[in-house]
């Protein structure tokens, strides 16, 4: 078509293009001749390198299409009258426009939007400037969210343009950067963006977050990006400052709350943050007023617009039923008068505990959004998830994902419930925490009868009622992943109802879960013939569960262990099996179930009766993760998995005895099981221990250049030249675990300096000693950090500066730091405010005078104190509880308690817990250097108490162990 417009009328004009950045060194300066009636012909790629073309154009097709060349060729100018006229312009986009005119299509993207638009306005081609509004139109669109061809930096350089000159992009870019806000924010470029455009991404209504702490950590990292290291002590007096008044500080999760409470810009707000988080969560009362506060419920209005596909309150305490479904009504500021009326009436049944399922929902007028696929509520404790589920099916129709874990009160009799009010929903993860009553792992002295939990479901305080029958068709359930990790109130009917309503259902994870049995389990694997992936580590598994993994799922009405063609089993097919700390599978049942998984990618078999016989009979070859640890096998036998498996990443083979037996069956001086990983596996994670040395790890060095995760155990020993080694070998280490390795300052300080990635380091009984010296180094990344039984010198002043090098620290355990006492407290609370987790442990004075500072670790959720000294009160456990509003797990000792014991919670005191652990010792008379100081004791452990709720009752347990 352009080549039968250029020959129209035979009239032609030379185009003298020359690049306006002609003298770049990269350009082509000899001059070549083009034609428009060959423009398909045309290779920007190679012309746009010229600085110099000379095109021959049809004058009329110019004229006709750009108002520039109207006026140049055909008006009162000199040129109009030439064969030749030059133009000065950049020339990718000027050959790129001139193709346009002539006929050939636009291939547009937000690279070349920007000088293709530049051209077409100064050029004055009108059908392209309406192809690129259209296409800007296009993917800036409500309908494209999200589009990968984008890049934020060219999407910056439109905005600015547009502001310079005077263009209507403003409204269109930040309404479209503001509905993907998380995307702009996990772009590189992110902190090049223009403080004027963040603030407005952040003030639009259709700004959508994931939740509030994603927004406050982005603009956190923009400040900390775009302020001088000399002024970030400034609080005020920043105009940019302004943007953190735009976050809602009382939604943000307490955890991240508490953590920023130290940042320099952001210290006072999250202080008044963790205020209000905390009074909201400590407040039972259901009132509106006592939620509303003022009136302005602003700082309490969720991030939710129509674009919103994630909706994450993790680690919220403040979020409750009522505060939840005020954001799901219209018009949350302006209540009319009768929907107030219905919401304090509400507010009443809720304060008379009333049965949620007797409350009319539908009288409320809750909003729906399309667009939510999942919902993250894990760590709500204050949430009524029962009763949520009743307006999040009206508010989230498309919901796919509802993670919910750590929330006891959820009754597993709901869970049918859930799976009929969300016909989409796929995955639910309903995790807590496991209980240590494992009983193949612990010694049980005494075993209280269980409490039942009173429930409240009338004015007459009926109890709970048991799980009635359900009878489900099987449409009425998509769920393919259910997550029931720990919850010890799942039993085997459960079991069947799952396997009932759930047909589809192709991962399971029962890990800890102790109540169900082998019958449950494998009548669950039976009926669901679709699963691929299973979850049963500490569980009762065993025989009956591996014969009908191995049943011919073609046949389930015949006896199948002994198959002609096993490969219309369910273990054939399985993806992923997890069957660790189950005793009840015995070496044959064990090696059948292990030569039928040969498309298995991820095995753990730790502290079951593997022996290498079943290892052997392995034929699999996906495999990617295998953790045989604490079992009987050998390096031959964990090297012939590992010949038939290049794509293995992860290997967890610690407490191995049998490893170590064949030290001396060695090749080229590196053992048959490392000569075979160097070989052939490039590996993410590693976990060794007997007969693991400095030779083994020169073996290992080719598959461990990618490494994540190194830990060494019991019976490996790198020495200190192997570890100064590590990082040099496994530079992108984020985790280092190491256990009773020979360390001192110089490696621990080389580890710090070196692995800047590094987020993980324990360094648990190890020989030698080290020092304030080893963590003069800066370690922002470092989030957890376990010195035990390594730093007995440790005193007030080396911790103080270990918070000022390592001050992200979430998870911090310090056992046998003998020279701390009651002031190390302020510095753990100042210094690391955001603590989920703290164990101190024979640490000297700590806990003399009691533990009144450590209660500003408000976002605690696992705290073990023990043997720190006698000074803890008896109510410590129901105040612990009380202070911190995520708390599950407290560990402690009568040895430290001021009046010679503790107060139990009941089920009102308990708050969030899930396990309260109190271990009791026995005082031994010591026989050696007794004699100077008259009868010396010490203690000496001899049994502990544990109590443990589920959502149906409360268990109390007296075991041998220290748990």
């Amino acid at each position: 078509m352009a080549s039968d417009v250029d020959t129209a009328d035979g009239e032609t004009v030379i185009l003298n293009c020359i690049d306006s950045d002609g003298s770049r060194p990269d350009g082509d300066h000899e001059e070549i001749v083009i034609s428009t009636a060959e423009v398909s012909q045309w290779d920007l790629t190679s012309l746009a390198h010229r600085s110099i073309i000379k095109i021959k154009a049809n004058r009329q097709r110019l004229i006709q299409q750009s108002s520039y060349f109207h006026g140049l060729l055909s008006g009162s100018f000199s040129e109009s009258c030439f064969d030749s006229i030059s133009i000065h312009w950049d020339m990718e986009s000027l050959l790129s426009m001139l193709r346009f005119i002539f006929g050939w299509s636009m291939d547009l993207t937000s690279e070349n939007f920007l000088p293709l638009y530049e051209a077409s306005l100064f050029f004055g081609v009108d059908k392209l400037l309406l192809v690129c509004r259209s296409w800007l139109d296009y993917v800036t669109s409500e309908v494209r969210i999200w589009p990968p061809q984008l890049c934020l930096e060219d999407l910056v350089h439109i905005w600015d343009y547009g502001r310079e000159n005077a263009i209507d992009f403003i409204p269109q870019l930040t309404g479209y950067l503001a509905r993907n806000f998380i995307w702009m924010a996990s772009c590189d470029s992110f902190h090049n963006v223009p403080f004027e455009l963040l603030l407005s991404c952040v003030k639009q209504p259709c700004l959508t977050v994931d939740s509030e702490k994603h927004l406050c950590d982005a603009i956190l990292l923009w400040l900390a990006a775009n302020t001088n290291p000399s002024d970030r002590l400034r609080s005020t007096g920043d105009a940019r400052l302004e943007i953190l008044t735009e976050i809602r500080t009382n939604l943000l999760s307490l955890p991240f709350a508490a953590g920023k409470r130290r940042c320099p810009f952001f210290s006072k707000f999250a202080e008044r943050s963790v205020v209000a988080i905390c009074s909201l969560a400590a407040s039972r009362s259901f009132i509106l007023a006592d939620i509303l506060g003022d009136g302005d419920c602003n700082q309490l209005r969720i991030h939710l617009t129509e674009y919103t596909k994630i909706l994450d309150l993790s680690g919220c305490p403040q979020i409750n039923l009522l505060l939840l479904l005020l954001n799901m009504l219209p018009s949350s500021n302006n209540l009319d008068k009768l929907l107030m009326k219905k919401l304090n009436q509400l507010s009443l049944k809720l304060e008379r505990h009333m049965d949620v399922s007797r409350i009319p929902w539908e009288t409320f007028p809750v909003l729906t959004f399309e667009a939510v696929q999942v919902v993250d509520v894990s760590n709500c404790p204050m949430l009524h998830l029962e009763a949520a589920i009743e307006f999040f099916s009206k508010s989230f129709p498309s919901l796919t994902t509802l993670k919910a874990a750590y929330i006891l009160t959820f009754r597993t009799m709901k869970l049918y419930q859930l799976l009929q009010r969300f016909p989409l929903l796929s995955d639910i993860d309903l995790t807590v925490d496991s209980t240590p009553v494992i009983p193949e792992k612990v010694s049980v002295i005494s075993s209280f009868p269980a409490v039942m939990m009173q429930i409240s479901t009338s004015p007459n305080d009926e109890t709970c009622p048991d799980v009635p029958a359900f009878h489900f068709s099987r449409e009425l359930s998509n769920i393919t992943k259910l997550i029931l990790e720990g919850r010890t109130d799942i039993y085997d009917s459960d079991l069947q109802n799952i396997a009932e309503c759930c047909p589809s259902l192709c991962c399971i994870n029962l890990n800890a879960c102790t109540s169900i049995t082998d019958s449950g389990i494998s009548i669950l694997i039976l009926k669901c013939v679709e699963l691929h992936s299973i979850f049963v580590c500490d569980t009762s598994f065993g025989h009956n569960c591996v014969l009908s993994l191995c049943r011919n799922i073609s046949g389930l009405d015949a006896v199948a262990m002994e198959m002609a063609d096993n490969t219309n089993s369910l273990a054939y097919k399985l993806q992923i099996l997890h069957i660790g700390g189950c005793k009840g599978i015995n070496e044959t049942s064990l090696l059948e179930l292990i030569s039928q998984t040969q498309t298995i990618r991820s095995l753990c078999l730790r502290e079951t009766q593997l022996v290498d016989n079943s290892l052997y009979k392995f034929s699999g070859s996906s495999l990617e993760m295998l953790d045989v640890s604490d079992t009987k096998v050998s390096c031959h036998a964990v090297g012939h998995v590992v010949r038939g498996n290049p794509l293995l990443k992860c290997l967890i083979a610690r407490g191995c005895r049998h490893l170590l037996l064949e030290e001396n069956d060695i090749l080229g001086n590196s053992p048959v099981l490392y000569y075979e990983l160097g070989k052939s596996c490039n590996l993410e994670e590693i976990s060794l221990g007997w007969g693991f040395s400095f030779f083994s790890l020169e073996a290992l060095r080719p598959a461990i250049r990618m490494l994540r995760t190194f830990i060494v155990g019991l019976g490996g020993s790198l020495g200190e030249d192997g570890l100064k080694l590590v990082p040099t070998f496994c530079p992108w280490l984020e985790t280092l675990i190491l256990y009773f390795q020979v360390v001192s300052d110089s490696v621990v300080r080389n580890i710090l300096e070196t692995l800047k990635n590094l987020q993980v380091l324990a360094l648990c009984y190890c020989f030698g000693e080290i020092s304030s010296l080893s963590f003069q180094s800066s370690a922002p990344r470092l989030r957890k950090l376990k010195l035990e039984r390594v730093s007995s010198q440790m005193t007030n002043d080396d911790l103080l500066i270990l918070s000022r090098n390592c001050m992200n620290l979430t998870e911090l355990s310090l056992v046998g730091c003998k020279r701390l006492n009651s002031e190390s407290q302020d510095t753990i609370s100042n210094g690391w405010p955001g603590l989920i987790s703290l164990h101190l442990e024979d640490c000297g004075e700590v806990t003399a005078q009691g533990v009144t500072s450590l209660m500003n670790c408000q976002a605690l959720e696992d705290l073990l104190l023990r043997h720190n000294g006698l000074g803890i009160d008896r109510n410590v456990i129901i105040r612990a509880a009380s202070k911190m509003p995520l708390l599950r797990k407290v560990a402690v000792d009568v040895c430290d308690a001021k009046d010679g014991d503790f107060d139990l919670p009941d089920f009102s005191d308990r708050n969030f817990l899930r396990i309260v652990k109190i271990a009791r010792c026995n005082l031994k008379r010591r026989t050696l250097g007794s004699t100077k100081s008259g009868t010396c004791t010490t203690p000496v452990h001899a049994e502990t108490l544990i109590l443990t709720w589920d959502s149906r009752k409360l268990s109390r347990t007296v075991v041998k162990e220290r748990l």
